[in-house]
């Protein structure tokens, strides 16, 4: 039984993390956030569009990392299962099957996931964030979001190698990497 329930809340992460908050926040405006922009169903695809629906696609898309950590995570769990938990919240906001197995890029989910595991550390990261997105938003740079989103990963990689260390800081080499794989179109664009 214990595997099985183990299984359930497996499958439970990658389900909440399936929930495709940018088109749920575009309901009602007739606009299909696929068909727009750079067809992303995420955060900054919406934000092109309209800007108080971002908000309600960063707050949904942050939610449902912390939720599903938060919620699905037991004290008596192995270390590595709140890790677990994050990589599959996130691979379900990717490739979400509400959306034939597409999806988003996975930054603010993947902001919920460790603001649920590492609130301080996250914090400060999340603050980094903000200021690389506001100086890249005034200085117009091409792939703003895509600068400040990887960059922050990074920066948050080394928060872990220094401030945590242990397995921490190669669970979060591998959610950078798998972060700035998922932003590959956006470098291409960049470097073009």
């Amino acid at each position: 039984m214990p595997e099985t329930e183990t299984l359930l809340r497996l499958l439970g992460s990658f389900l909440i993390g399936s929930i495709p908050f940018a088109i749920v926040a575009m309901w009602g405006t007739g606009i299909d956030i696929r068909r727009v922009g750079s067809g992303n169903p995420g955060f900054n695809n919406v934000l092109r569009v309209n800007k108080p629906r971002a908000v309600l696609t960063l707050i949904g898309d942050l939610g449902k990392g912390f939720l599903a950590v938060w919620l699905l995570l037991r004290a008596d769990d192995p270390y590595y299962y709140g890790w677990l938990l994050g990589f599959l919240v996130i691979f379900g906001h990717c490739y979400s099957p509400f959306l034939r197995f597409n999806g988003g890029k996975g930054i603010a989910t993947s902001a919920g996931v460790m603001l649920a595991l590492f609130p301080k550390w996250a914090a400060v990261a999340l603050v980094v964030f903000v200021l690389v997105r506001l100086l890249g938003s005034r200085r117009k740079w091409s792939e703003a979001g895509m600068i400040a989103s990887v960059g922050t990963w990074v920066f948050f990689t080394i928060l872990m190698a220094l401030m945590v260390g242990g397995p921490d800081v190669r669970n979060a080499a591998l959610m950078t990497v798998f972060l700035a794989w998922r932003h590959k179109q956006n470098f291409q664009n960049l470097l073009a």
